[in-house]
């Protein structure tokens, strides 16, 4: 709960968005609330009590900046990850992908039950799993007999 004269400390701008439309919307609306924000890494202040149109417009032209680089900065890691992650993909000793969260003895008792057409519910009971790994082992149990393979279970 921010009231007028309340100051909101964020470690730098992005912090109070997803994106530079967020952030630039959530920064207008907190100024207009009479909210002050102050940034920790670079020790700025921001308010909207200035009414100087040059001080404004160069508030705003800062804000639109640390919202922008954020945003761009945000892609790059988000570009970086992805690269990282294709080129692990592509060495499988690397990456195995998520461990399963079944056993070899849970996935054999599994499809044996299935075999039986019951309750998935009932069975992801018994063997202590949940609907979705049992899901996931009836409706891809070549996928779900290769991670446990790949994690050499």
């Amino acid at each position: 709960m921010l009231r007028a004269g309340d100051t909101l400390v964020v470690r730098w701008i992005d912090r109070l968005g997803r994106n530079y439309e967020d952030v630039t919307a959530t920064v207008r609306h907190l100024m207009q609330k009479g909210v002050i924000i102050e940034t920790v890494i670079n020790r700025m202040k921001f308010d909207g009590a200035t009414k100087d149109p040059v001080q404004r417009a160069v508030r705003d032209a800062l804000i639109a900046f640390m919202a922008a680089t954020a945003e761009a900065q945000a892609e790059a890691t988000r570009e970086a990850q992805k690269a990282g992650i294709q080129a692990a993909r592509s060495n499988p000793k690397k990456y195995r992908g998520r461990q399963p969260s079944y056993s070899r003895r849970q996935f054999n008792s599994v499809k044996a039950h299935l075999k039986f057409n019951l309750n998935i519910a009932s069975v992801a009971r018994h063997h202590q799993l949940s609907r979705q790994t049992v899901l996931r082992i009836r409706d891809n149990e070549a996928e779900a007999e290769a991670a446990l393979t790949r994690w050499g279970m």
